[in-house]
């Protein structure tokens, strides 16, 4: 809007906002914000994809560039004629053929980071076989380059001697020699983000070197630098230059853009499903692959400036982007929702897993300060011979130097080779495998590890919980000094954080276990008092399942107290049939057990349910409080607690006001919702005869 095809036609604009020099100063902001990106885009890539792409991948990767290449090399052989003498060029016609039909690394890692797709099948997929098309067309680019820049320069690539290796311990000078690097590709016609790209690309990924150079300097070059590129990109399209060339000049450049992006579609869609992809994947897969973004658009300025088109060519490939790009994102979006394969419709429950019959836990750990309130979960879980259970251990680290995500089943051998990239490993392998250790005929254990970004880190735990069919997730929360819960920090923010996530699309159960008290070890005591209360509905019921599994612990005491309102009004009387169901059948199982207490409390609001767990708590001190995640049968339980909650979406009301409330003393809290079935919301209620 800034440039000549609105504002800047006035001069009164112009010469307020853009004065003479101010055009240089933005182009050198702008050139330098994209040598910069591209420089942190080649360190976070992983060439490491190449090697674990499989032939699917290949195959896809080779269909979509060399099937676009033939067909708008043909078009161009056909409309050569009314080509003006730069475009006709063999070389030209060559970088723009490639350009249309290779797949950018950079672009598509981000778009699929914005839409939170990088860990989902059709994220992993796009992103292997962009690497591909990327490791082809730079290959075919170098030659194209050269051979444009041959024809005025041949000598200069004669005398081309390689630089020498930028120092890797200091971060500024391995910024500076970014700059370095695009310079010498520019200068011998390789282009001016080649030489950034590929000096990334030499700089050792992950810890510590690679994460440092993005945690530095990532920030001011996409809020500062880049911002600066794509206005200084934006001032040289000119719409009216296009009207001013008119549509014979401009008919040959656009037949083989038109062609490009149909036939990178296309033989994208066929590819993938002629390798067993499905429909509706491949048709993801075509439009994320046949997306434009920043990476083109700098080879669009490079065009101009070595003459390859002018400015209303220039102008015409920046509107095609922009069409292309705001019409296939929202598409993407509405075709693909990466949480949809976690929904299951059958159970995947504490509840419905049968005695005798393997629980599956899948634990998520962020770091080695989560494994205390963890092991000593699982200390007095009581697995037997008789009630095994399959513990599936994931250690997740935020992603930051490599740009693709890492998911790693753990073999022994592998955990040394995988300490750079993750610190605590060793650690944590150590403290599950000696929580094993005499329990290997009731305990199988599983280590798995990813380094992900946060957006898409819960698509990682639900994908694994669905693949190793667990039927509970169990998440560790802490609490800072303060009181406040690390969400923040450990779970990716308040707002859209990986606990929401998981709680919204987990294939199972979830139990988000607050440590109240920090121990790295159990108290050695006889006896562990563990609390239920019980307000009814789904989240209760598998609260009520979990504490059952350790009533058989002869280490563990265990408290039941079902909350009733008085003369049941306002009760839901299909939950309330369920909730007797169970609980008598909990009772009838445990009534011989004199480690087992139940009792009933009859309340009117929220202030009565308050009042009693502050006697409760006061009467004993209990290790552990357990507790739905929802409201119950009746509002009137929870009524006017709500004011007192800072944490409700997750932990729920109640959860919540245990966590927090200094008058409730206790090692730790654990919230757990119930599994959400497909096409159900976290609230719904389940059908009589299901419980």
């Amino acid at each position: 809007m800034m440039g000549p095809s609105l504002l800047e036609r006035h001069k009164s604009f112009t010469s307020l906002v853009f004065p003479f020099t101010s055009n240089f100063v933005l182009e050198n902001l702008g050139r330098m914000g994209v040598t910069l990106f591209l420089f942190v885009i080649g360190v976070k890539m992983d060439l490491g994809l190449l090697k674990r792409s499989g032939k699917k991948h290949l195959y896809i990767a080779l269909a979509s560039v060399f099937g676009p290449f033939l067909i708008v090399s043909i078009v161009a052989v056909l409309t050569r004629e009314s080509m003006d003498e730069e475009l006709a060029r063999v070389s030209s016609i060559g970088e723009i053929a490639l350009s249309l039909s290779v797949t950018t690394f950079p672009f598509h890692y981000t778009i699929l980071e914005e839409l939170n797709l990088l860990c989902s099948e059709v994220g992993n997929m796009a992103l292997s076989i962009a690497l591909i098309s990327d490791a082809i067309g730079i290959n075919f680019m170098v030659v194209f380059e050269a051979m444009k820049q041959g024809d005025a320069m041949v000598w200069i690539i004669e005398q081309t001697q390689e630089g020498e290796a930028v120092d890797q311990f200091y971060v500024i000078a391995i910024l500076l020699g970014s700059f370095v690097a695009a310079f010498v590709t520019d200068m011998f016609g390789l282009g001016i983000t080649n030489g950034s790209f590929w000096l990334g690309l030499m700089m050792p990924d992950g810890r510590p070197l690679g994460s440092t150079l993005v945690q530095k300097s990532e920030t001011i070059i996409t809020e500062v630098f880049m911002p600066c590129s794509f206005v200084f990109m934006g001032l040289y399209t000119d719409f009216y230059a296009m009207k001013e060339a008119g549509w014979s000049a401009l008919r040959p450049l656009f037949s083989l853009v038109i062609s490009g992006y149909l036939s990178k579609f296309f033989f994208t869609m066929l590819a993938a499903k002629v390798v067993g992809v499905s429909w509706r994947d491949s048709l993801a897969v075509s439009l994320i692959l046949s997306l434009r973004g920043y990476v083109e658009l700098v080879l669009y300025v490079h065009w101009v400036d070595r003459n390859v088109i002018g400015l209303p060519g220039y102008s015409l490939m920046i509107l095609g982007t922009i069409v292309v790009v705001g019409i296939l994102t929202p598409l993407i979006s509405i075709l693909y929702d990466p949480s949809k394969p976690y929904m299951l419709k059958q159970r995947r429950t504490i509840q419905h897993t049968a005695q005798g019959d393997h629980l599956r836990i899948l634990v998520c750990i962020r770091d080695k300060t989560n494994l205390p309130s963890l092991v000593n979960l699982l200390q007095l879980f009581h697995p037997t011979v008789q009630n095994p259970f399959s513990l599936h251990a994931f250690y997740l680290v935020e992603l930051i130097g490599p740009a693709n995500p890492v998911f790693v089943e753990h073999q022994n051998q592998e955990l040394e080779d995988l300490s750079g990239r993750f610190p605590d490993l060793e650690i944590i392998h150590h403290a599950l495998k000696q929580y094993q250790e005499g329990r290997e005929e009731c305990v199988e254990l599983h280590l798995f590890s990813a380094a992900t970004v946060k957006p898409t880190m819960y698509q990682d735990v639900c994908k694994l919980a669905l693949i190793s069919k667990a039927v509970f997730i169990i998440l560790p929360l802490e609490k800072k000094l303060d009181g406040e819960m690390e969400t923040t920090e450990q779970w990716g923010g308040e707002s859209g954080s990986i606990v929401t996530q998981i709680l919204d699309n987990a294939p199972c159960s979830v139990g988000l276990l607050v440590e109240k008290a920090e121990r790295w070890q159990l108290p050695q005591i006889a006896s562990y008092n563990f609390i239920v209360l019980f307000l009814g509905g789904p989240d209760s019921r598998e609260a009520l399942a979990f504490s059952d599994r350790m009533s058989g612990n002869p280490c563990v005491s265990l408290t039941v107290v079902r909350f009733l309102a008085s003369n049941a009004e306002g009760d839901d009387e299909m939950q309330r049939k369920l909730d007797d169901g169970v609980v008598t059948s909990f009772w009838v199982k445990n009534e011989a057990n004199e480690r087992v207490n139940y009792r009933e409390v009859v309340i009117r609001n929220g202030a009565d349910t308050a009042s009693a767990i502050v006697r409760m708590a006061a009467e004993k001190y209990y290790h552990m409080w357990i507790v739905g995640r929802k409201q119950g049968i009746n509002p009137s339980l929870l009524e006017g607690l709500s004011t007192w909650s800072d944490h409700k979406e997750d932990m729920g009301i109640l959860g919540d006001y245990l966590s927090f409330s200094k008058s409730v003393n206790s090692d730790s809290v654990l919230v757990v919702q119930k599994q959400v079935l497909t096409g159900k919301g976290p609230n719904f209620f389940t059908p009589p005869g299901s419980i």
